[in-house]
């Protein structure tokens, strides 16, 4: 006997979702165990610098602060970025939004529910150039 209609839709979509939802946590998994291998690593060059004594040292840990502040600079710019093309795309689609509801209905009330993600992204867009912290030079 070979199922048939709709059970095989939704034996098809179960598999996939539990796929989906599979990869999606081994993926994490993954991720969060290689971020604590580098802190690990991380805090035990530190470890083996601060014990030696020399100068050699503290020119070392500069260095690597200065690291920490250009990484946290890159994430900085990466958020900011990452507002900005939000911001973008829910104009564009607010936008889109009002003149396809308006073509539709005939009536300009109905289009304005494109207003909604169309500010939703010009907030955005002010978070991103106004609010959050710029880079320092």
């Amino acid at each position: 006997m070979v199922p048939e209609g709709p059970f095989l839709i939704f034996a098809f979509l179960s598999i996939g979702a539990l796929s989906l939802f599979g990869f999606l946590a081994v993926a994490a998994w993954a991720g969060s165990r290689q971020q604590e291998r580098e802190s690990y690593y991380r805090n035990d060059m530190l470890k083996k610098i601060a014990e030696s004594d020399t100068s050699s040292a503290v020119a070392t840990i500069a260095y690597l602060q200065e690291k920490e502040r250009n990484s946290a600079a890159v994430r900085e710019a990466k958020k900011r970025e990452g507002y900005s093309l939000g911001g973008l795309i829910n104009i564009a689609i607010g936008i889109a939004l009002l003149a396809f509801l308006t073509a539709v209905s005939h009536r300009p009330a109905v289009g304005l529910v494109g207003l909604i993600p169309f500010l939703i992204g010009v907030a955005l867009l002010i978070h991103a150039y106004l609010a959050s912290p710029k880079r320092s030079a």
